[in-house]
């Protein structure tokens, strides 16, 4: 198993087009119910920018797992300590706690379980595998809980 991941995973034409149109349905409230559209004020601009997330649900705890390495959202996020959750017209606005690398192998295994269609490409870790296996790529997977604001 590498540990050598890159930093970032950027997505290809199709995936833009596929993200941009599900951060459309999720913003009216359609689409998977376990989505959201994330909304982050980028660090630079200022500007609000958006995108669809797989929110994980784990011991009545919320966490959001950047799939892709640290992408611009996670930079944002970090620089702005806030994110804000959207599907149709309800909006909730989080504090992040980025979690420890430590600590991200449970979080790591259960969102990949939980969305293995979705994001097993993006991870050296087969679904399915034990919690120590993800101990190795905790690095690479940047992961938040999100404290209601």
């Amino acid at each position: 198993m590498t540990t050598s991941l890159p930093e970032f995973r950027a997505p290809n034409a199709l995936e833009r087009f596929f993200n941009r149109s599900l951060g459309i349905l999720i913003g009216l409230g359609l689409g998977p119910r376990r989505m959201r559209l994330l909304e982050v004020r980028g660090r630079k601009s200022g500007r609000i920018f958006k995108t669809p997330v797989d929110l994980l649900d784990l011991g009545g705890k919320l966490y959001l797992v950047a799939p892709r390495g640290r992408t611009q959202w996670v930079r944002n996020a970090e620089a702005a300590g806030e994110v804000a959750l959207k599907r149709g017209s309800r909006r909730v606005s989080y504090r992040l706690r980025a979690i420890p690398e430590v600590e991200r192998p449970e979080i790591l295994k259960a969102y990949l379980d939980g969305f293995r269609s979705e994001v097993q490409r993006y991870f050296s870790v087969a679904a399915g595998s034990p919690v120590e296996a993800f101990r190795a790529v905790a690095g690479s997977y940047p992961a938040f809980e999100l404290v209601k604001s």
